[in-house]
């Protein structure tokens, strides 16, 4: 069983400014939830109930949402609101919630190296905290990791030209929708970039990437780069990549927001459908 989560919440939202001057862009709502309550939500659901958020300053937020807010609990109860006092119970007992704070800024790979301590010599999962899917892909990382017994990483085809956004692999497919994966670069040109198969931000990890990230220099953007650490992890072990069938929300802008906040409401509540297709044609 893999029974922790790290959830990687430290970066500044640079692309959603001025919106995340004050506000993490990890709370930011998609229609009636935070984008980071949707991550959470996925691993308690999946049986992941340990989860260990890699925060940076100005991200109490976070903690504030998934703590109890007794006050409010009580006037909801006085008041006989007791729909919206149920929502809140929900959130008080998703999982168990710690904090760890990242003390500079130098990367996805560093982040996840905080949680070592809270591992252990554990698989672990990592989602990002800014990227949601229409299905629970949780569920997809622990089935893979129950047939192959090694690390697995979430991946989506997408454009050619779109592959300089992210990290890409080259892999050998082994099965429908299953790759080996072979190596990975950050961020490559699109005449450099070996596929079209990108990493999505959810990953089950081996211990063992803890000892990588360690032995990882800085690469793009001067940042201790995971993709540089799975390279070190895929000379000792193997490493498979599942394709996801679903819609993947990257809330890394304001576009990507919106995006996300139309379809998810158009999706999820029956009654937003009709009118939400309406009003986009009406615009």
């Amino acid at each position: 069983m893999v029974k922790k989560a790290i959830i990687p919440v430290a970066g500044f939202g640079t692309r959603l400014l001025p919106i995340t001057k004050a506000q993490p862009k990890e709370m930011l709502p998609v229609v009636n939830k935070p984008i980071v309550q949707y991550v959470v939500e996925d691993l308690v659901e999946a049986g992941v109930k340990n989860i260990l958020f890699v925060t940076g300053k100005g991200k109490q937020a976070i903690e504030n949402h998934f703590d109890i807010n007794y006050e409010l609990e009580c006037k909801l109860k006085a008041s006989g609101k007791n729909s919206l006092l149920k929502i809140l119970k929900e959130i008080d007992n998703l999982g168990n919630i710690y904090y760890v704070r990242q003390k500079e800024p130098k990367g996805l790979g560093d982040a996840i190296l905080y949680g070592e301590n809270f591992v252990g010599n554990e698989y672990f999962i990592v989602m990002v905290g800014d990227t949601i899917y229409s299905e629970n892909i949780v569920f997809d990382l622990l089935k893979a990791y129950k047939k192959y017994g090694c690390s697995v990483i979430a991946l989506e085809r997408v454009p050619k030209e779109e592959v300089y956004k992210y990290g890409v692999i080259e892999g050998e497919k082994i099965e429908d929708g299953i790759y080996k994966i072979k190596s990975m670069v950050e961020k490559p040109s699109v005449e450099e970039a070996p596929s079209n198969l990108i990493i999505t931000g959810a990953y089950l990890f081996s211990p063992k990437i803890f000892e990588k990230i360690k032995e990882t220099s800085p690469g793009k953007g001067g940042e201790i780069q995971i993709t540089d650490a799975m390279n070190l992890l895929l000379k000792e072990e193997d490493i498979v990549g599942v394709e996801i069938k679903c819609k993947r929300y990257d809330i890394g802008d304001v576009l990507g927001w919106l995006k996300a906040n139309v379809e998810i409401a158009s999706e999820k509540i029956p009654e937003f459908r009709e009118f939400l297709k309406e009003f986009v044609k009406n615009l």
